[in-house]
């Protein structure tokens, strides 16, 4: 039976994490799996740490959105794939993978899956989260000072040099490609509620 496929995308801080998660929570163990775009980001073992932190994050050159679609045509196939990790303290990938077993429902997030046009084809359900600026903005610098080890200076200057200019540049744009618009992620439970029975029906 084909795996039921959908892409979840929104700006950094909007929910999108916390409504994949609500429906892996909702749905019985093994029917579902998750890839997060963050785990594909490109190796900067090449650079010395000083440089690595200077690199563009919030653009799709940074990320590995081919090796992305492989992983999600393997699984769709029935393969077991190894999904690479990221260390976001040291903006390096992590040398060992994950083996993701493929299932009914594969759920795809990260700000820029539907901005790519070979890997939003592979969704059967595209979703963006909506939510304001400031929100976001707040949900990020708590995240990057408690999860990732920045310092405030620099979850500042990230912002204002890549973050914003990206997401009005990819992120933003790529809304129009959405099936169905979710404003205020994992607080919206009429939407979640409303997404989950879609869901479940095609278990």
């Amino acid at each position: 039976m084909k795996p039921f496929v959908l892409g979840i995308a929104g700006g950094s801080g909007s929910g999108k994490s916390t409504v994949a998660k609500s429906i892996l929570e909702a749905l019985p163990a093994g029917a579902a799996v998750m890839l997060q775009q963050d785990h594909y980001y490109r190796p900067q073992t090449h650079l010395p740490p000083e440089e690595r932190s200077k690199v563009n994050y919030d653009h799709p050159s940074a990320l590995e959105l081919d090796l992305l679609r492989v992983h999600v045509e393997g699984l769709m196939r029935g393969e077991t794939i190894l999904r690479p990790s990221y260390d976001f303290t040291t903006h390096d990938r992590l040398p060992e993978g994950v083996p993701i077993a493929p299932a009914p429902v594969l759920i795809i997030e990260g700000i820029l899956v539907l901005a790519d046009e070979a890997l939003r084809s592979l969704f059967e359900v595209k979703l963006f989260v909506d939510t304001d600026a400031d929100i976001r903005l707040m949900r990020r610098i708590r995240r990057d000072l408690e999860q990732r080890g920045r310092t405030f200076a620099q979850v500042r200057a990230q912002y204002y040099e890549t973050v914003r200019p990206m997401h009005l540049a990819f992120v933003e744009p790529s809304k129009r490609f959405a099936d169905i618009i979710i404003p205020e992620g994992g607080q919206n439970r009429v939407a979640l509620d409303f997404l989950m029975s879609h869901v479940r029906s095609r278990l």
